[in-house]
């Protein structure tokens, strides 16, 4: 019981960190500012759940890619720690229009806040790499995604709040101390497909 709780939390964080709520906040304060409140909100209530669906789709079906692939294990855990390690350094040392570079022109509808902003190719790929690691826990891996895609609906939705309490530098430090740490993961996930290749 207290290793699946273990399994579950360590799962959630690093989607949490890979979705990286704290360092969209800025874009999507930018997207939606010229929208009421109440609009505001259904707006982003609508991107969340949109991501969700995506998410839990590629959750239960993104192995079925991957086989119709041939893809082995290994090769997806060092293309995994790739990808976070691009969106980690990304995290710390962030480009002029974002971690992720979206725009967008008029009311944001799935692109960019849905996608790639929540469910983005990283995000992606790490359910990939968790189902692919052990099949049989579909149930932790659920939710897993569960949780963290809460805490960041929570953080968007309070998305205002919490930029007047952090401020850019806050918001800045906090996304380069959540790069710091995927950068760590991203390095594991290379090391670990490396280790199996090699056994």
């Amino acid at each position: 019981m207290i290793e699946i709780r273990s399994t579950v939390l360590s799962s959630a964080m690093v989607l949490f960190l890979v979705m990286d709520p704290l360092g969209n906040l800025p874009l999507f304060l930018t997207l939606l500012k010229d929208y009421s409140k109440k609009r505001r909100m259904v707006i982003i209530i609508r991107e969340v759940f949109i991501a969700l669906a995506i998410l839990t789709f590629f959750l239960f079906f993104g192995q079925v890619f991957l086989d119709f692939l041939h893809l082995q294990q290994e090769s997806v855990s060092i293309a995994g720690g790739i990808v976070l390690f691009i969106i980690a350094i990304r995290m710390i040392f962030p480009p002029e229009n974002g971690v992720m570079g979206a725009k967008s022109q008029g009311e944001p509808f799935i692109v960019p806040l849905a996608i790639p902003l929540i469910a983005g190719p990283s995000t992606l790929a790490t359910l990939i790499l968790m189902v692919r690691s052990d099949p049989t826990r579909m149930m932790e891996w659920s939710l897993a995604l569960l949780i963290a895609w809460t805490a960041n609906a929570v953080i968007l939705l309070f998305a205002p709040i919490l930029y007047k309490i952090l401020r850019q530098r806050g918001l800045m430090a906090m996304e380069r101390l959540m790069g710091m740490i995927l950068i760590m993961i991203s390095v594991q996930m290379l090391l670990n497909g490396i280790k199996n290749l090699l056994q």
